[in-house]
């Protein structure tokens, strides 16, 4: 296998894998849809591979459902054998490949003549050879692949097979996890990969490419995307006419990666900073520090990861939004990557973990942490997938390689159901309670900074006479929810902010019960990794009961 010049890293393995008999069988998933550049223009994996990587190899085969069995090249010699044929359906596709390998075996033994080398691409594998299918057929067509990488005559030949997948995870667990076989990970493209795939877009789609905008420049912008979407992006700009625009890249990048992750993954919008919020001083000048290292790259130093932990209503998802305008890298939200399908949820996972790598650097929010991450222990009711997924997050927050580039911020109020382990230092290293107002005066300050937004002015004087019938423990969302019912009633009978807001706190009850919110804020005292982000009024909570 030639190595081309700027080849991918996967590719460079795949082909030190083969060339040193390591493996002759390979499994490639990932990011198989994606386009390389190759020539004068950009090629999908599979042809990339065919043109690229396999160009020393005289017989080429290539089976997909919807195109059964192609001699992609080798007519002639595949010819030579009576019994070759291209069969539409799996099993005859596979036996007729086996067929000819035995041939050339045979013939090879009879005359001494040297076979040519073979190569077989199986593009969407996971569809031919699902995870989920039961029945001796479909464990005799995926034995008879295994063999091609296990057993006499396929190793006595020149042959290579490989087996291309959208997911690993939805592949059959014979082959995807076949000792004999190098599962290899197409990974997004780098930024020298995207630079050379831009000089190509800029070349064939010159309309979407100011003359100021060099591919150096924009290449580094657009890591975490795949070609095929730059390319969808470039050929839409050439069509308006309208050119690619340095200041429109990070939004460009947002819908690029969005649509890749189709659902999975949200940029989380870096309209707030830290001045937006209310409290929390230690916290503020923890994070801000934090900030500023990453900054400079001074990444030795860098947590990695936070737990923010509190009470309904404390402001834990917009925190998050202020860290995203503060922290000044992307900060992405998992959304609900859980399917009701075999696998399918564990396919998702992967693919949201690769999209966050080619990001190189930024922070994931799992909202709901106590829901998302799994458990070590499941009971049957899910089929194991808590314990699968528990394993896999584990794995991926405690990778020291990510330290500096991938940041978890995790959210709940029940930070007592996340699993121990996944809490520990090397995997969430700062632990924040976020907390409701400890006195009166505070819960005037909060309600009327959360007012002042709605246009209802609340001075001095005004907040010292509404103090005394103020609730303490008042969260933010709940002060939210009172600030949004003075405007209203201001609005509907023409008050002032004095008068709405007293007309408000008329009735008004505690949105989350009084022994709730003391078990909720017990629980996240306790777990604070640093009592100087504890108010000292409530400090005494972090003593047992």
């Amino acid at each position: 296998m030639p190595m081309p010049a700027g080849a991918p890293a996967w590719a460079v393995r795949l082909a030190e894998d083969y060339e040193s008999g390591a493996a002759t069988q390979f499994v490639l998933h990932g990011a198989v849809d994606d386009r390389l550049p190759q020539g004068d223009g950009l090629k999908p994996v599979a042809d990339w591979l065919v043109e690229a990587l396999l160009p020393s190899f005289p017989v080429v085969l290539q089976y997909d459902l919807g195109n059964g069995l192609r001699v992609l090249r080798g007519t002639d010699l595949t010819g030579q054998w009576s019994g070759f044929t291209t069969p539409r359906q799996p099993r005859p596709a596979v036996e007729s490949i086996s067929g000819y390998l035995r041939y050339l075996h045979n013939l090879r033994a009879l005359t001494s003549a040297v076979p040519p080398a073979v190569a077989v691409l199986v593009r969407g594998a996971e569809q031919v050879f699902p995870a989920q299918t039961p029945g001796h057929e479909q464990a005799g067509l995926v034995a008879l692949v295994r063999e091609w990488s296990t057993a006499a005559p396929f190793l006595d030949l020149p042959f290579a097979s490989i087996l291309i997948a959208d997911s690993v995870a939805d592949l059959n667990p014979l082959l995807a996890r076949n000792p004999a076989a190098s599962v290899v990970e197409v990974g997004l493209p780098d930024a020298t990969a995207l630079g050379r795939g831009l000089d190509l877009l800029r070349a064939a789609h010159p309309a979407a490419f100011p003359a100021d905008l060099t591919s150096a420049v924009l290449a580094p912008q657009l890591k975490g995307c795949s070609l095929v979407a730059v390319e969808s992006a470039v050929r839409r700009a050439a069509h308006r006419r309208t050119p690619l625009a340095a200041n429109d890249l990070s939004s460009l990048k947002k819908s690029l990666v969005e649509g890749e992750a189709k659902d999975l993954l949200e940029f989380l919008t870096a309209d707030r900073t830290l001045d937006d919020y209310h409290g929390q001083e230690a916290l503020k000048t923890w994070i801000r520090q934090d900030a500023a290292l990453w900054r400079k790259g001074d990444l030795a130093a860098l947590p990695m990861g936070y737990l923010l932990c509190g009470p309904v209503g404390t402001g834990k998802t917009f925190l998050v939004e202020c860290i995203a305008g503060e922290a000044g890298v992307p900060v992405v939200k998992l959304k609900n990557f859980r399917d009701r399908w075999v696998g399918s949820s564990e396919a998702n996972l992967e693919k949201i973990f690769r999209l966050v790598h080619a990001l190189d650097r930024c922070m994931v929010f799992v909202d709901e942490a106590d829901q998302s991450l799994g458990k070590r222990e499941t009971d049957s009711s899910d089929g194991g997938l808590g314990g699968r997924l528990y394993a896999r997050f584990a794995e991926e927050m405690s990778n020291s390689r990510n330290r500096g580039k991938v940041m978890w911020l995790l959210a709940s109020s029940r930070p007592d159901l996340i699993e121990v382990d996944l809490k520990r230092p090397g995997r969430i290293d700062v632990k924040v309670p976020l907390l409701p107002t400890a006195t009166v005066e505070e819960s005037a300050s909060l309600i009327a900074m959360l007012a002042k937004r709605r246009g209802l002015l609340l001075d001095e004087a005004a907040r010292a006479v509404l103090a005394p019938g103020l609730p303490v423990r008042l969260t933010p969302g709940a002060a939210e929810a009172l600030a949004v019912k003075a405007y209203r009633l201001a609005q509907t009978r023409n008050l002032n902010a004095f008068e709405a807001m007293t007309a408000a706190l008329e009735g008004w009850q505690p949105p989350v019960p009084p022994d709730v919110m003391e078990r909720q804020m017990r629980l996240a005292v306790r777990e604070a990794s640093d009592l100087a982000f504890v108010p000292p009024s409530f400090r005494h909570l972090a003593e047992a009961p």
